[in-house]
């Protein structure tokens, strides 16, 4: 006879997977796979460099998941993993950034859009779409985080500021300011 994994808590999924069973932990990535990925994404703005920090997320998880407390939410947990390693993407993206500036022009390829008009109203959304994740992603960490975990992700106040390590009037300030900003990078459309 099997177990069941979908009716197991984290906490009790956590414990299997300390003891070795490694369907515990594949449930845990089955369960929060699409919002630590959408997450990333919405952090970083490129779906392919969102799904290698999501596993990276995952992988620092369960090297630490002995340190996982049962009594917190494990999204929670698995967030506040996941910005962390969004943070170090940014910082070494920051650093190589500086250093390619030495790298002569001719080792640089530059991408350019396609500004034609949308054929189709899916065209249009994705458009917009995606004008709106650049927007996001090019905000300032302290206000993009607030504004993705809050709005995006679905969080609570006090859970927001509990993965940032801010507090609840933080969170508030920080997506006011968040909002303002994304309004004068879209403007009115």
């Amino acid at each position: 006879m099997s177990l069941d994994w979908t009716t197991l808590s984290d906490g009790e999924l956590a414990t299997l997977s300390i003891a070795g069973r490694q369907a515990a932990f594949a449930e845990i990535v089955r369960r929060y796979r699409q919002p630590i990925f959408r997450l990333t994404r919405a952090f970083i703005g490129d779906a392919d460099e969102a799904l290698d920090l999501t596993q990276e997320a995952f992988v620092a998880a369960h090297q630490a998941l002995a340190r996982y407390d049962p009594n917190r939410s494990m999204q929670a947990w698995l967030t506040t993993i996941a910005v962390n390693k969004c943070r170090d993407w940014a910082r070494k993206r920051a650093v190589r950034r500086f250093l390619s500036f030495a790298l002569p022009n001719d080792d640089q390829v530059e991408a350019i859009a396609d500004d034609g008009a949308a054929v189709d109203v899916a065209a249009a959304d994705r458009q917009e779409l995606g004008r709106v994740s650049r927007a996001i992603a090019s905000l300032p960490a302290n206000l993009k985080e607030p504004l993705v975990l809050r709005t995006i992700e679905g969080l609570s106040q006090a859970e927001t500021a509990e993965v940032l390590g801010i507090s609840q009037k933080a969170v508030e300030t920080r997506l006011y300011r968040a909002r303002a900003r994304l309004l004068e990078k879209l403007g009115p459309r």
